[in-house]
């Protein structure tokens, strides 16, 4: 089953007029952002999400990531495919260009970046934080969509929710990123942890701070560019995921390694679990309840 992550609206401009079941989710980690909607497409479910809620009420500080994962776990998702936008380090990214990243550096230090604060030690493997499978059936058909899209990308993910500074911005060219934004963390980790492949379309909208030029244009006018920008993108995210989700509803990917996450993770004797660490994190860990 495919979850798509993404703005207020998303299912709408996505599938139209699909009718959808919504899903009113209470979790162990409290409310995802809001309902989940369930659209039958192409023979498939395909899970609806918006991470900052209807009407973009949640900051990235705020998201209820843990909430958003463990409710799509808790429907049967087991791909997902999210959307976020970001800001240029490079001059090769450019506004409105699709980036399937590949890497990520986690800046954040507010959010709660694991399930499993209780009871366990559980230490996922991350040194490949997306799936490359799911990237390469979005790159599949990246001729299918009006924009460039870039195979790979390295994404800083800043805390926010304020803009970095110029320095902080030339730190981050340093360090090899080519984009910066504030949701894919923990968002990919959590996803990890709760065993579902995760690829991230990030939507360029503008160059960072690093690049001048970018700062000098009267704060409206760069505004109503960067809207744009986000605007096209957007249309583009939305194409690219369509004919994703039409791929995957013909050819269904193989299991991923992000599947079995938690096989050699969990570092807690399994004898020392008590029932309620399993009841706590429902879910997340009932495929090793008896093992």
């Amino acid at each position: 089953m495919i979850a798509l992550i993404g703005g207020t609206g998303l299912g709408e401009r996505l599938f139209g007029e699909a009718q959808a079941e919504e899903h009113e989710i209470e979790t162990p980690f409290g409310k995802p952002s809001g309902p989940v909607r369930v659209v039958r497409w192409h023979g498939i479910d395909v899970a609806l999400l918006a991470r900052h809620g209807q009407g973009h009420v949640f900051n990235p500080s705020q998201v209820p990531y843990r909430a958003n994962i463990y409710a799509l776990k808790s429907l049967g998702v087991t791909h997902v495919i999210a959307s976020g936008a970001v800001g240029s380090l490079r001059e090769e990214f450019k506004p409105r260009d699709l980036v399937l990243v590949d890497q990520v550096i986690d800046k954040t230090h507010r959010r709660a970046s694991t399930f499993f604060d209780q009871g366990l030690a559980v230490h996922v493997e991350l040194a490949e934080p997306f799936c490359a499978e799911l990237r390469q059936t979005l790159f599949s058909v990246a001729g299918r969509v009006d924009s460039q899209v870039h195979p790979r990308g390295t994404y800083i993910c800043m805390e926010g929710p304020g803009f970095s500074t110029r320095a902080e911005s030339e730190l981050h060219r340093a360090w090899r990123g080519d984009l910066i934004g504030m949701t894919v963390m923990p968002e990919a980790k959590l996803a990890r942890e709760a065993e579902m492949a995760y690829a991230l379309i990030a939507l360029v909208t503008d160059y960072d701070c690093w690049r001048r030029e970018a700062t000098e244009a009267s704060k409206q006018k760069l505004l109503e560019e960067i809207i744009g920008h986000l605007n096209a993108a957007t249309a583009n995210a939305i194409a690219l995921m369509r004919a994703a989700v039409e791929q995957l509803a013909a050819a269904p990917l193989a299991a991923s390694p992000a599947h079995d996450a938690l096989q050699l993770a969990i570092w807690t004797d399994r004898s020392k679990l008590k029932p309620e660490i399993f009841e706590r994190y429902g879910v997340l860990l009932e495929k090793y309840a008896q093992k």
